[in-house]
């Protein structure tokens, strides 16, 4: 979006919508925000910004035809009032997920899926892109130490996504991660829970089958290995889809520390333990082999990083 834009967003539940509205308007555009209820830290973020609305609650005059792009949460439903007035508009109504892709839509996109471990991975990710000055863009869904926003969108060629499996919006039901049309995608693993959305085992692991197909020509999954339901869906024929398993990193324990075994190296300590945080190590290192990280770097840049805040 080259130009400011007046972008209204119909409910700001989730931290990660109000982190792109702060963006957006330090990108100049035009923000809006309306909500029956807003909480903190949300709250107190969009009152720093001047982007808090003057009054809880829909009001459909906010609405009209200078509105540029609608962004509509996902618990939103699909009565609410200002939705009905965009749609007799005619506007465009995008879920978050559905707007980020727009927004990414000439970088390469690697999206990082599974039951858990994405942020851990994102976040790992981005430590390491960041140390060697790699220019990126990233979504995260856990706002981690030292960083101001869970997003930052840039001229950056590459964008690191944190997605995830949930319906978009209430006008569509495409699982979020699919939204993003990856170039690369992560399944880190694929475990339903009885409390999940989706009410069946099956309907659960289907999502992740969908995302799998979605899957570009010349496109990558990269999986866990030692899930045997992300290597069942990975490991299905797909034309011209690279699929690459990765494990739980060799490694020793001494004195409580980790040591990562690395052919030709010496041991190298990390501040991170348990086998979900050994597999989260593995796949990074195979990831950022695909956009020009070597394992060197990967290797020197590991020590240094710290447990993920949040782990979902």
């Amino acid at each position: 979006m080259s130009h400011p834009q007046k972008i209204h967003f119909i409910t700001i539940e989730e931290g990660v919508t109000c982190d792109l509205a702060i963006v957006l308007g330090q990108q100049g555009h035009l923000i809006s925000v309306s909500d029956e209820d807003i909480q903190n830290p949300s709250k107190s973020k969009l009152s720093k910004h001047n982007l808090l609305p003057p009054t809880l609650g829909w009001v459909p005059d906010r609405i009209d035809n200078s509105v540029t792009a609608v962004i509509l949460g996902r618990h939103a439903k699909k009565d609410n009032p200002e939705l009905l007035k965009a749609q007799s508009l005619g506007l465009p109504i995008l879920s978050f997920s559905e707007f980020i892709y727009k927004q990414s839509i000439n970088k390469q996109r690697i999206v990082i899926c599974g039951s858990h471990e994405k942020t851990t991975i994102t976040a790992l990710l981005i430590h390491v892109l960041s140390l060697f000055q790699q220019k990126f863009d990233y979504v995260i869904g856990t706002l981690q130490e030292g960083m101001e926003n869970r997003i930052r969108l840039t001229d950056a060629p590459v964008i690191i996504i944190d997605g995830d499996e949930y319906p978009s919006s209430p006008l569509n039901a495409t699982p979020n991660f699919i939204n993003y049309h990856h170039h690369i995608a992560v399944i880190s693993g694929v475990v339903w829970d009885p409390a999940n959305f989706y009410t069946t085992k099956e309907e659960y692991e289907r999502q992740f089958e969908l995302l799998a197909d979605s899957s570009s020509k010349s496109g990558g999954l990269i999986y866990n290995s030692d899930d045997k339901v992300a290597e069942k869906i990975a490991k299905k024929e797909r034309a011209d889809v690279l699929a690459i398993g990765y494990s739980t990193h060799d490694h020793v324990i001494k004195n409580g520390v980790v040591y990562l075994i690395v052919p030709g190296k010496d041991k190298v300590p990390i501040q991170l333990s348990g086998k979900h945080n050994l597999q989260n190590i593995s796949a990074a290192k195979e990831l950022l082999k695909k956009i020009g990280i070597t394992n060197d770097q990967f290797y020197e840049a590991l020590p240094s990083f710290k447990e993920a805040e949040g782990r979902p």
